[in-house]
C-alpha cells in the first residue's frame, strides 16, 4: 500500500519546509511537492509538523532486581504513543553468560512482544577476562554499543577505573561506542553510610549522598581514561552543570566525548524528593534530581551543541511493592523513573515553546543525532527516500496535562503528573503501518522489530589515523 502525507510541514535538524511525502511498503518513497498525487490513501497534515520518528537511546525495558523487576516489552507501545518509533535498550550480562549470550536472550524476550522497534546495548556486569574477546561478537550480531558503570559499588553493575580502561582500548579499535554512568562510587557509598548512621533516612537524602561534584568527578576520569585509550566516550544522564561542562570542554577540545541528558534533569527538580507520605520516593533516579538552577544550564547545552541527545532513561519500576522496598532506608529504593512516552512532550513544552530550544534543534536531540551515534542513520533518524517511514504527524495546537491515567507505561505513577503539554503526536507511522491515530495508539504488538546498528567507529577512525 502507498500512502501520502499532504500539506504539512516538515522539519529536519537544519530545516524547515513545506512539501509532501510518499510512502510505499516499510519505506519513504519520495518527498517533493505532488509526490502524493497518486497513492492509495492520503494523510492530511495541515497545520501540522512532520518529524522523523524518535530515536530513544536510552531505555530499560526489562532488568532490575528480583525484588523489582522493571516492566517489560509489553509495555513498548507507550513509546510510540510519545512519538518515538525505535528504542536502543539495554540488555544487562546475566549471571553465568557472557555479554553476546546475554544479549541474544534479551532479544528473545522482546521479540514477538515489542512495539516499537528496537536494537541493544550490551551492560557490563561480571567482567570476566573472556568478554573482552566477545566484543567483535556482538558487533557482528549488530550491537554496536557497551555500557559500564561507575557507580553502585558492592552491586555486578560496578566496574573498576582498570576494567573500564581496557574495555575503551578494545571498543576503540571495533567501532564500539562505550557509554558511562559517571558517578564516584566510593564517595556516595561514604555519604550514605553517614547519613545512615544520623538516622537520616528519607527519600530527599538519595540526592545529599550523590552531590553534583561526585558526578563530575567522575565524569572527568572517564574522560581522561577514554584520551588513554584513544577511544571515543559517551556519557549518559548529565544531570549537573558541573558535569555538563566538563562533557563541554573535552568536546570542544576535539576529543570524541558525547554527552546526553533526560527529560527530568531537564524540568523537575530536588525538591520532589522530599515530598510527603514517601512520595519522594517516585522521583529517585541515579544521578539524582538537581537544583532547578541546573535546568537551564542543561537547555543551553543542548541548544548549543555541547550535549548532543536527550534519552528517557525509562525505567519501569512500580510505586507500591516496589519503591516502597526502601520505606525505612533511601538506599533500598529502586533507582530509576518511567518517561519513554513524555520525551517528545517535555522537548516541545519546555524547551520549544519557551525558546530554550530550537524546533530543528530539538528533531536533532530527538532523533537525528541520536541516529548517527547508535549506527541506526541513514535507515532511522531522519525524512529520506529510501529510509524507513518512521514519521510523526505533530500537531502544536493541542493543550492538555500529563497524567498517568492514560498512560501506556503500565505503571501506578508518572513522574510528570500534572505538568502542562504543548503539542501531541497525532499520528505516528512505524515503517509505513500507523500506529497512533487521533493521538491514540491503534497498533500492534509484536510490530517491533529488532534493528542490526553499525560500528560507531568510520567517522572516529579517520580522526584518529590523521591525529
Amino acid at each position: 500500500m502507498s500512502i501520502g502525507i499532504r500539506n504539512g510541514t516538515i522539519v529536519t535538524p537544519s530545516d524547515r519546509y513545506r512539501a509532501d511525502i510518499m510512502i510505499e511498503g516499510e519505506k519513504i518513497a519520495a518527498i517533493g511537492s505532488g509526490v502524493a498525487d497518486r497513492v492509495d490513501s492520503v494523510i492530511d497534515a495541515e497545520d501540522m509538523l512532520v518529524l522523523p520518528g524518535g530515536i530513544d537511546g536510552h531505555t530499560h525495558f526489562g532488568g532490575g532486581s528480583q525484588e523489582a523487576p522493571m516492566t517489560g516489552y509489553e509495555t513498548s507501545a507507550a513509546a510510540v504513543l510519545g512519538g518515538t518509533t525505535c528504542v536502543v535498550d539495554f540488555a544487562p550480562q546475566q549471571p553465568e553468560l557472557g555479554l553476546l549470550a546475554s544479549a541474544l536472550k534479551h532479544r528473545r524476550e522482546a521479540e514477538g512482544v515489542s512495539a516499537v522497534d528496537f536494537g541493544l546495548h550490551s551492560v557490563v556486569m561480571y567482567p570476566q577476562a573472556s568478554i573482552f574477546d566477545e566484543l567483535g561478537a556482538l558487533v557482528d550480531a549488530g550491537i554496536s554499543s557497551i555500557k559500564l558503570f561507575m557507580a553502585y559499588k558492592g552491586t555486578p553493575l560496578y566496574s573498576t577505573d582498570d576494567v573500564i580502561l581496557r574495555m575503551l582500548r578494545k571498543s576503540g579499535e571495533l567501532g564500539i561506542l562505550t557509554m558511562i554512568h559517571a558517578e564516584n562510587a566510593d564517595m556516595i557509598a561514604d555519604f550514605q553510610r553517614q547519613l545512615l548512621s544520623e538516622g537520616k533516612t528519607e527519600p530527599r537524602y538519595h540526592a545529599v549522598s550523590r552531590p553534583p561534584f561526585a558526578e563530575a568527578e567522575a565524569t572527568y576520569r572517564a574522560i581522561m581514561l577514554a584520551k588513554a585509550a584513544r577511544a571515543p566516550i559517551f556519557i549518559v544522564h548529565v544531570s549537573c552543570k558541573e558535569a555538563m561542562e566538563i562533557v563541554r570542554d573535552a568536546g570542544m577540545s576535539g576529543d570524541p566525548v558525547f554527552g546526553e541528558t533526560c527529560p527530568h534533569y531537564l524540568t523537575l527538580g530536588v525538591e520532589n524528593l522530599a515530598r510527603p507520605g514517601f512520595e519522594g520516593a517516585k522521583y529517585v533516579c541515579s544521578p539524582p534530581l538537581r537544583e532547578c538552577a541546573h535546568h537551564d544550564s542543561l537547555w543551553s547545552a543542548l541548544q548549543k551543541r555541547w550535549l548532543q541527545t536527550v534519552g528517557s532513561d525509562h525505567c519501569g519500576i512500580r510505586f507500591a511493592g516496589q519503591k516502597d522496598l526502601g520505606r525505612q532506608d533511601f538506599t533500598k529504593i529502586p533507582n530509576g523513573c518511567p518517561g519513554v512516552e513524555n520525551r517528545l512532550a517535555v522537548l516541545y513544552t519546555y524547551g520549544v515553546s519557551t525558546g530554550k530550544l530550537s524546533l530543528e534543534r530539538m528533531v536533532d536531540v530527538f532523533a537525528a543525532t541520536p541516529a548517527r551515534l547508535y549506527g541506526l542513520y541513514p535507515r532511522k533518524g531522519g525524512l529520506l527516500p529510501g529510509g524507513d517511514a518512521d514519521i510523526v504527524v505533530f500537531d502544536p495546537r493541542f493543550r492538555g496535562r500529563i497524567s498517568n491515567s492514560d498512560s501506556l507505561q503500565g505503571l501506578d505513577y508518572t513522574p510528570y503528573e500534572g505538568m502542562a503539554q504543548i503539542g501531541r503526536a497525532e499520528k505516528v507511522l512505524l515503517r509505513g503501518r500507523l500506529c497512533v491515530d487521533g493521538g491514540k495508539y491503534i497498533g500492534a504488538a509484536g510490530q517491533g522489530k529488532f534493528i542490526h546498528r553499525v560500528p560507531f567507529g568510520a567517522a572516529y577512525e579517520g580522526r584518529r589515523r590523521s591525529a
